[in-house]
C-alpha cells in the first residue's frame, strides 16, 4: 500500500469507469480543469503546483492525473489512447456532476482538451492551449527523447534541461524527485507502453482531430513558449490560424514549461482570460 502521508500529489480520489482518478479540486466557483503533459514521473501536481494556488483564490480548480500518468489506477489491459482519455474526462465531469468547464491543457493535455472540444464542444466553456500537441508535426528529438525516456537521476536530468530555456530550473534535486517519481511501481511500466517507437504515429494519433479543429467556435487562449524543444512553436501559430475566435500569446526566454519558468505570468494570462465576457 503507497503511503500517502506528507504526499501533495495524492489528494482526492472518485470513480471514472472501471478505475479511481487521483484528483486534486481546490476553490470556489465555476470550474477550470488543468490537463497535465505527458513526461515521465509526471502528475498533475508535478505539472500545476505553481499555478493551482494562483488560481483557486478566484475559481474552483481541478486538475486530474489521467489514466496511464500519476496516482491514478492503472487497470489491468488498458489501453492508453485519446479516446480513452477523452472518455476518462467526461466521466470525470459526470462524476462530479460538472456539465461545463473551463479546460487549460499543456502539451499532450493539449491534445486531450481540443479533442474534448471537438467531441464534446458542449461541455467546454473556454479553451487554453499550452505547448499544445493535437496538430500534425514532425516529432522533435526533444520530444521523441521525452517519449524514449529510460530511468535514471541522469537521464532525468537531461529531460528537464529540454523542458526549460533557463538552465537553473533543470537542477539535480528536482531531477531526483522526478526521477523516484518515474519509477514508482507500475508509472515507467505504462510510460513506455504508452508511446513505442516509431513515435511519428502517436504525434499524428493526437492529431486525429485536426481536420475538425477549425470548427472549434470556443474563446480560445493559445500560450507557447518560443524557445520550446518539445513542442514546436509553430503548432501555436497553426493554432491561432485554425480557430477563429483564439488570441495568442509567446513567451520570449521561455521553454515547453511555460508554467514552471514564467508561472506568475501564465497564472495573470489564465485568470485575465477566463474573466473576460464571452
Amino acid at each position: 500500500m503507497m503511503n500517502t502521508n506528507n504526499r501533495p500529489e495524492i489528494a482526492k480520489s472518485i470513480k471514472t469507469g472501471s478505475y479511481k482518478t487521483n484528483y486534486h479540486d481546490q476553490g470556489e466557483g465555476f470550474p477550470v480543469i488543468f490537463i497535465h503533459g505527458s513526461g515521465p514521473g509526471v502528475s498533475a501536481w508535478a505539472n500545476w503546483r505553481l499555478i493551482i494556488p494562483k488560481i483557486s483564490p478566484y475559481r474552483r480548480v481541478l486538475a486530474p492525473d489521467m489514466v496511464g500518468f500519476g496516482y491514478t489506477e492503472r487497470p489491468e489491459g488498458v489501453e492508453y489512447t485519446m479516446d480513452n482519455w477523452v472518455q476518462q474526462m467526461v466521466d470525470f465531469m459526470d462524476a462530479l456532476g460538472i456539465a461545463q468547464a473551463d479546460l487549460v491543457g499543456n502539451s499532450f493535455g493539449g491534445g486531450l482538451a481540443l479533442a474534448m472540444a471537438v467531441e464534446y464542444p458542449e461541455r467546454v466553456r473556454k479553451l487554453i492551449l499550452m505547448g499544445a500537441m493535437g496538430v500534425n508535426f514532425p516529432i522533435t528529438e526533444g520530444l521523441d527523447a521525452v517519449w524514449g525516456y529510460t530511468p535514471s537521476p541522469e537521464n532525468m536530468l537531461r529531460m528537464l534541461d529540454l523542458f526549460v530555456d533557463d538552465k537553473s530550473y533543470a537542477n539535480q534535486e528536482l531531477a531526483n524527485i522526478r526521477y523516484e517519481a518515474s519509477i514508482e511501481p507500475g508509472f515507467q511500466e505504462a510510460f513506455s507502453s504508452m508511446f513505442p517507437a516509431p513515435r511519428q504515429r502517436w504525434v499524428e494519433s493526437m492529431a486525429k482531430h485536426e481536420s475538425r479543429i477549425s470548427e472549434i467556435k470556443h474563446p480560445t487562449l493559445i500560450v507557447h513558449g518560443r524557445e520550446d524543444q518539445v513542442i514546436p512553436v509553430d503548432n501555436a501559430y497553426k493554432l491561432i490560424n485554425m480557430i477563429d475566435n483564439a488570441q495568442l500569446h509567446i513567451f520570449g526566454h521561455t521553454g515547453h514549461w511555460t508554467q514552471i519558468e514564467r508561472a506568475h505570468s501564465f497564472a495573470n494570462l489564465v485568470n485575465l482570460f477566463l474573466d473576460e465576457e464571452g
